[in-house]
């Protein structure tokens, strides 16, 4: 059966994600949504990793094929590298910091999330950040950072700022946008803007009374 059309998958995301009032809820949601093209080429839906209403929320793009295999984001090679980047600044999933996507599927072939995919998601990740009611929000990557942002905004010209992340109910959240651990991976000489977002993070971090140990490069 084809996917219904993306005016009509919207409504159902948005349906579902607004009836969801936990977030064990709306992952369950979004396991049973059947709006999005990408299931059914992928194997599993991707939906968090860490503590579900941790301090600090990280919304990455979409699964990679790693992925996608474990059910879990970000552990492939960039995942390893965010980990030791958020470690740096003392963040960790066992503790202080939860993980999601903006896209619950793999794209085929790892490509970007389409424009439609991330508008049919958007319900269900903006619900999520509702419900997990974080102080303070990171987007890894571009996709991440324009879809919750509403902005056509290139990551370049973003990161290295505070935002503003408003949400459907109104609350604003202290948000920042982190250059894609993957696109570090092919641009090492980067890694010195990353490190210097990640400083203005901690100091985030402790404005907000959630100061960490972590101070050593995560290169």
């Amino acid at each position: 059966m084809a996917p219904p059309r993306p005016a009509d998958a919207l409504a159902q995301a948005q349906a579902a994600a607004a009836a969801a009032t936990s977030i064990e809820q709306l992952c369950a949601a979004i396991q049973a949504f059947d709006g999005c093209a990408l299931k059914r080429t992928a194997r599993q839906t991707v939906t968090h990793d860490g503590v579900p209403g941790a301090p600090v929320l990280l919304v990455g793009e979409a699964p990679g094929r790693e992925e996608d295999e474990a059910g879990k984001p970000f552990i492939g090679r960039s995942g390893q590298l965010l980990d030791r980047m958020l470690g740096s600044i003392g963040l960790n999933r066992a503790s202080n910091i939860c993980i999601t996507n903006a896209v619950y599927w793999r794209p085929p072939g790892n490509r970007p999330p389409s424009r439609d995919e991330l508008a049919i998601c958007a319900p269900f990740v903006a619900r999520f950040v509702e419900l997990s009611q974080p102080r303070l929000v990171l987007f890894a990557g571009g996709s991440a950072a324009q879809s919750l942002l509403g902005t056509s905004t290139g990551i370049l010209k973003l990161r290295g700022q505070k935002l503003d992340w408003q949400g459907p109910d109104g609350r604003r959240v202290p948000a920042f946008a982190l250059l894609h651990p993957a696109y570090l991976l092919r641009n090492p000489a980067a890694k010195a803007l990353a490190w210097a977002d990640l400083l203005r993070i901690q100091d985030e971090l402790s404005a907000l009374g959630l100061a960490t140990d972590g101070q050593s490069s995560p290169a």
